[in-house]
């Protein structure tokens, strides 16, 4: 059987994709280049169904939430903060799994950042 080999890409719609993608790039940091391309460092992906009603990707008309990973949990919220990006409060632990934080970006998509273990 042939199988996926990772994640290619992470498309969403925006009313302003110029202003959307310089947030990624100027907020989270996010270095891709004029076609989108982006090297990221090699980890661990989590893959995950949910169940229609959660209210785990914040508004129920958000069918997916992108999930980055970070060095540096605590320090990349307060940069978030000092730039006035829309934290969530509060973190979660998850044992053996590592620790989470939300941001909202400027179009009202949550985005979970994970600090793995």
């Amino acid at each position: 059987m042939e199988r996926v080999l990772g994640i290619g890409g992470y498309f969403l719609r925006a009313a302003d994709p110029a202003a959307l993608t310089a947030w990624y790039r100027d907020v989270l940091g996010l270095d891709a280049d004029e076609n989108g391309l982006w090297a990221q460092q090699a980890g661990p992906t989590v893959f995950a169904a949910f169940e229609s009603g959660t209210d785990y990707f914040g508004s129920p008309r958000q069918q997916t939430m992108l999930n980055f990973r970070v060095r540096d949990l605590d320090a990349m919220l307060d940069q978030l903060r000092a730039a006035g990006a829309d934290v969530a409060p509060g973190t979660q632990d998850m044992d053996g799994v590592g620790r989470f934080g939300w941001v909202t970006d400027p179009e009202g998509n949550r985005v979970e950042l994970w600090q793995p273990a």
